[in-house]
């Protein structure tokens, strides 16, 4: 697979994450999709090994979410300007502590959007709380599971 493929597979997994931000994008399929793109044109081991558990993630993430209360996000004040913020921390916080940091990372980008909105520290804790009992745990799980995906993606290409 050419250097120019591999770039917008890189993409679309960037067009996917975002869309797992913005409500009815089917942000996680377009993760998948171009996973399946990538294994499809450069058909190795390591690439269906990573399609196979790109799949399995997918599907765990979307049982967790069955189990959490629905998404009601618009309901408790969440903006886009949390969103972006909430997804930057994701992905900033999943590459300086190595996966398990997108978790602290998201929750971090929501505080710290509610603080510069509302601007105190005790406004912007219940702020946050209520965002994430109102459907922030819900899209920190598919985040988190198109991160790990992400990931496995990367250590594919850079290393495989």
């Amino acid at each position: 697979m050419g250097v120019w493929e591999l770039l917008l597979v890189g993409v679309v997994i960037l067009l996917g994450l975002a869309g797992v931000l913005v409500p009815g994008v089917p942000g996680s399929w377009l993760v998948w999709a171009a996973v399946l793109w990538w294994a499809l044109t450069d058909p190795r081991a390591l690439s269906w090994a990573v399609l196979v558990g790109a799949t399995v993630v997918l599907l765990l993430a979307q049982a967790v979410r069955w189990v959490l209360p629905p998404r009601r996000l618009r309901a408790s004040g969440a903006t886009t300007r949390m969103a972006v913020y909430a997804g930057t921390g994701a992905l900033l916080g999943f590459f300086l502590l190595p996966v398990v940091g997108a978790i602290p990372g998201f929750i971090g980008g929501i505080y710290l959007s509610e603080r510069l909105r509302l601007g105190g520290h005790g406004q912007a804790r219940a702020a946050a709380r209520t965002a994430m009992r109102s459907g922030g745990w819900s899209v920190l799980t598919e985040l988190f599971a198109c991160l790990l995906i992400m990931g496995a993606w990367l250590v594919a290409v850079i290393w495989g």
